[in-house]
């Protein structure tokens, strides 16, 4: 077998606003489990409650999501605002 070999070099990845993507998919989670908790009973009659505590982890999840990204964005920011030479001086 042969290793395989990249013919041409990957895209460079697509940064967008990040922080509202993550914090969308938060709120979807926290909403998903709000809407399927007056069905407790019924999950649980059904041996389906692992839906809800998925969406309730989904949301938890998110939360920890939204802090790393808007840490990430600060520390982006505070890279492209730094002096060159300071940047190197780091390293």
């Amino acid at each position: 077998m042969t290793k395989w070999t990249p013919r041409h070099e990957a895209p460079e990845p697509l940064e967008g606003n990040v922080v509202a993507t993550i914090t969308g998919g938060t709120v979807i989670w926290f909403v998903l489990f709000l809407a399927q908790l007056p069905f407790y009973g019924w999950f649980d009659d059904h041996g389906h409650l692992w839906w809800l505590w998925t969406c309730l982890a989904g949301g938890g999840l998110g939360l920890i999501g939204v802090w790393y990204v808007r840490k990430r964005d600060a520390a982006i920011r505070r890279a492209e605002s730094a002096p060159r030479g300071a940047a190197d001086a780091a390293r």
